[in-house]
């Protein structure tokens, strides 16, 4: 059975580019975000990896810190790190980690099928999938997502779905679809009716369980 949500995320020894790491140690009191890559000098990735590079300081804001993952050697590593510098005009400062061994992906059930893609098959181990795991500060692991290798992740999603996982370990609340930060949000169930009266005195019952309400961070 895979890693499912709310299990403990895996501990691992890992070289990256930015040194070897303990992963509980590395993330510390933060949150963190965990991504796959099938392979460097991959056009999807290099585009990928630069968009992340970007958001860092958005990640950063929320206390949480991202790692990247391949399964090249760190020497790879470097040499496509200056591509995705050049390309998208960024300069990448989070670590990548060098799975070569495909130990961590096996971990984090990140690997395809050959019945998927049998071309995706090297000595006999699938090529890792765009997997994307978030993380609490107590290694919880709270969010999966997993995307084929030909399809580029949207991490402007994966920044807001932090937002909304953050706000609801804050308060008794959920985001409903497409919610964005200062939109009107969705009062927990486990709220009674009085609780929410006294929570949130301008809320709105749009059904017996459906009640919402604006809410000022």
């Amino acid at each position: 059975m895979g890693l499912r949500l709310g299990d403990t995320a895996p501990d691992f020894t890992a070289d990256t580019t930015q040194g070897r790491i303990q992963f509980h140690d590395w993330v510390g009191d933060s949150w963190a975000i965990l991504f796959s890559h099938p392979a460097d000098f991959t056009p999807v990735c290099t585009t990928e990896l630069g968009a992340v590079a970007r958001l860092v300081p958005k990640f950063q804001e929320r206390n949480v810190k991202v790692i990247g993952l391949s399964t090249n050697e760190l020497k790879d590593h470097a040499a496509w790190v200056d591509d995705i510098n050049r390309v998208n005009d960024v300069s990448l400062g989070f670590p990548i980690i060098a799975d070569v061994d495909r130990h961590v992906s096996q971990l984090y059930d990140m690997l395809d099928s050959e019945q998927h893609d049998a071309t995706n098959v090297v000595n006999g181990i699938p090529f890792t999938v765009r997997s994307v795991f978030v993380i609490d500060p107590k290694k919880s692991v709270r969010l999966i997502l997993t995307y084929p290798a030909s399809c580029g992740r949207n991490f402007d999603e994966i920044l807001r779905a932090v937002d909304s996982l953050q706000l609801s370990d804050r308060r008794p609340v959920v985001t409903p679809a497409d919610w964005q930060p200062g939109n009107d949000v969705i009062i927990h169930t486990k709220v009674s009716d009085a609780e929410a009266k006294q929570l949130f005195p301008e809320h709105k019952s749009l059904t017996s369980y459906l009640r919402v309400t604006s809410l000022a961070e």
